[in-house]
């Protein structure tokens, strides 16, 4: 099957049919790739949620050279031969974005410091980029109260922007799926209807998916900011999963445990609760070495000492 050629902000890249605006532009990577707060590669039925991508499409294809009239989000939207398209090279694309972040932070708390997601947060990086620097509202937020909803997990609803990831890891990959939208329009919130009915062995990718700090692990909660541990790949035997994990560390205390993620931020395997919560003893695992942490994260600022007898230093 013939490659279709499709040219992002002036850069041109061939990729196969069916694939979407947001993947082409992945292969070429780089400030070209639209910020993605709903759509995971790994989830089926994934985006065209959260409106951060949307990107002008100049034209169509080479056969119709048309342009839309409107923006798409380029996580839905396929690529055709020819087609033209501006991200960061449309100032209308640029609008939307700082548009959308200024909605996704409307009911957002500015509780940061407090937040176990900062440092990894999707929406910090993007209301860095995009955000206005003070509200245009004054209207109150909608306020939720914490809530465990797992033995290991806590729900903190006041920072969920509804992306339905967790929703779709827990149809795709656990048996039973307990949790949902409950209620519609800005009444819309993720919930069970019994407390701590969540327990399947995959809950926890819940988690893992989460762009910002709504779901977060009860294991982890309070114990360090991230930029001060120090991530090692690692892996055991398991029956469940594919064992390969990521340890996050203190000295040689393994504080939590996490899926390996790519540089999207999408986690490459799901992996169990077992590995996820009932091992956090280093002789239970066997540490491969420090992962690559992205320059841009804060986590890239760390600095690696002596592990188990290996000796690490920070990747460059």
């Amino acid at each position: 099957m013939p490659l279709l050629k499709v040219t992002i902000d002036n850069i041109e890249v061939e990729v196969e049919a069916g694939t979407t605006i947001m993947n082409a532009a992945r292969k070429i990577g780089g400030a070209v790739v639209p910020p993605a707060m709903c759509y995971y590669s790994k989830l089926e039925g994934s985006g065209g949620k959260c409106r951060t991508c949307l990107v002008k499409v100049a034209q169509g294809s080479a056969k119709d050279p048309r342009p839309m009239p409107k923006l798409v989000a380029s996580c839905r939207t396929m690529v055709q031969d020819g087609m033209v398209v501006q991200n960061i090279t449309s100032p209308e694309a640029m609008d939307s974005r700082q548009a959308i972040t200024e909605f996704l932070l409307l009911n957002h708390p500015l509780d940061c410091p407090v937040c176990d997601q900062a440092g990894e947060c999707h929406l910090q990086d993007l209301s860095y980029v995009h955000g206005l620097q003070e509200t245009r509202t004054d209207e109150e937020r909608r306020t939720f109260k914490p809530i465990d909803i797992g033995d290991k997990i806590k729900l903190n609803m006041n920072r969920c922007i509804l992306c339905y990831r967790c929703v779709m890891v827990a149809d795709q990959i656990t048996d039973k799926r307990v949790h949902g939208i409950l209620g519609r329009g800005d009444h819309s919130e993720i919930s069970t209807h019994i407390l701590k009915a969540v327990d399947n062995d995959f809950s926890g990718n819940m988690i893992d998916v989460c762009p910002v700090g709504a779901l977060t692990d009860n294991t982890f909660r309070f114990k360090s900011r991230v930029w001060f541990t120090k991530p090692f790949d690692a892996h055991r035997e398991c029956t469940k999963c594919s064992g390969k994990v990521v340890l996050w560390m203190k000295s040689n205390e393994v504080l939590r445990v996490t899926g390996r993620k790519d540089k999207y931020g999408e986690v490459e395997e799901f992996i169990c609760n077992d590995c996820r919560f009932d091992y956090k003893e280093l002789k239970d695992w066997t540490v491969e070495g420090p992962r690559t942490i992205e320059r841009h994260s804060v986590i890239s600022q760390n600095h690696y000492e002596t592990v188990a007898g290996i000796s690490v230093i920070a990747p460059k």
